[in-house]
């Protein structure tokens, strides 16, 4: 995880606000609304990415605490 798939997510978002655009432009509904849903869907992955990364975050905290491999900086 990381920043390649934030910049995954963030794509999505940004195509899929293209082709809503361009869909409302030339009144194609269907291309609009497919613009919407994949800009949802980027947007819902990105969260996804977010909550993995600071679950991660929190599950390193609590095996160093228990292990004693903190730091002594962050003490």
């Amino acid at each position: 995880m990381g920043g390649i798939d934030k910049a995954k997510d963030k794509t999505e978002q940004l195509i899929g606000r293209a082709k809503e655009k361009v869909g409302d432009a030339t009144d194609n509904e269907r291309l609009a609304n497919e613009g919407r849903a994949q800009e949802l869907k980027g947007k819902a992955k990105e969260e996804w990415h977010d909550l993995q990364e600071k679950g991660d975050e929190k599950l390193h905290r609590a095996k160093e605490r228990l292990t004693g491999d903190e730091d002594e900086d962050r003490r």
